[in-house]
């Protein structure tokens, strides 16, 4: 007997999954996570030969509310090599009854999508309340996506953008209609410099931004190094920060920042102070005073991808949305 599965492309998960909508959903993702609700088996690639790049899995399974699981297949190519975005691939979900598979989506925007309302849900209870002035380094897919998940939490008036390339942060800054002001910065530090809010959202595998350079008060969402060698910030700003993580196991095998700073002997594991969902779920203290800077290092986790594809797989239902197969 064959088993219905319905495909929604990625521009019916954007419509389904407006900012406010995640972040509501990543939050008893990212508690159920810290509570140990999940299973989530370290993401592990294959390495291709020739410099083709890596095909990625991360497997998950999420045990409240409805249990669903779900695996995400995900290609990461070179910059010369890319035909589109740079984590192309696949988004399964399973009922975990049976584990029948219910959906297909677009892994590119599943994966844009959740990570920046994470970021914004870290920002919504570790930057402080007065925030007004946003960095944003990196002017790709995750940025594009991160700005308007951002505006969601805070409202900021003023949005400084910087990119390797001026001309495609030119670009971002034209794509954005935006009540706040925006303003193109000629390097990381000019970028960084009155910020209340930094999110790091680059390709970079050296640190591009540098402790000295950061604010007393500000937050720093560390997003787009996902590797232990790599990472976008110096040991200084994890040094300088109250240090929070998305999951502690995928933090201590492979956050580049951190693994840096502690293979220099500068910190321990103690330096991490919680994960996001403990903030959340009130188990654990988050921002102490104004002049604190606090960190969360994003790495991305499969409890995020399982509980978006299963919202949206929900409303696609719902709305009898997306393009059903038989298998």
């Amino acid at each position: 007997m064959s088993t219905p599965l319905r495909i929604i492309d990625a521009a019916t998960v954007r419509r389904l999954a407006p900012p406010e909508k995640l972040i509501a959903w990543m939050k008893p993702a990212m508690v159920s996570t810290s509570r140990r609700a999940v299973e989530l088996p370290l993401r592990r690639g294959m390495v291709l030969p020739g410099g083709l790049g890596v095909i990625g899995m991360m497997p998950g399974y999420v045990g409240e509310d409805t249990a669903s699981a779900g695996v995400k297949l995900v290609s990461l190519v070179p910059p010369e090599r890319r035909r589109g975005s740079s984590h192309l691939g696949l988004m399964v979900l399973y009922d975990a009854d049976g584990l029948v598979p219910q959906a297909i989506l677009c892994g590119a925007t599943v994966t844009a999508l959740r990570t920046a309302a994470v970021s914004a849900l870290a920002t919504s209870v570790l930057a402080r309340p007065e925030a007004s002035v946003l960095a944003i380094l990196g002017a790709g897919e995750q940025a594009a996506a991160h700005i308007p998940a951002l505006m969601a939490v805070r409202r900021f008036k003023k949005i400084v953008i910087w990119a390797r390339r001026r001309e495609q942060a030119d670009a971002l800054a034209a794509s954005l209609q935006i009540p706040a002001e925006l303003v193109v910065a000629s390097s990381v530090q000019e970028a960084v410099a009155a910020a209340d809010v930094v999110c790091t959202l680059t390709s970079s595998r050296e640190p591009l931004l540098q402790g000295e350079w950061l604010a007393p008060g500000a937050h720093i969402n560390l997003v787009g190094s996902s590797s232990a060698d790599a990472r976008e910030a110096d040991d200084a700003v994890v040094q300088r920060s109250r240090f929070f993580v998305d999951y502690i196991p995928s933090t201590l095998d492979q956050a580049g920042e951190f693994l840096h700073a502690k293979n220099a002997g500068l910190v321990d594991d103690s330096h991490i102070v919680a994960e996001l969902g403990a903030v959340l779920e009130g188990t654990a203290e988050g921002r102490r005073h104004a002049e604190e800077i606090t960190v969360y290092k994003s790495l991305g986790i499969a409890a995020q991808d399982v509980v978006t594809a299963r919202e949206v797989y929900r409303a696609a239902c719902a709305g009898n949305l997306g393009v059903m197969a038989a298998v």
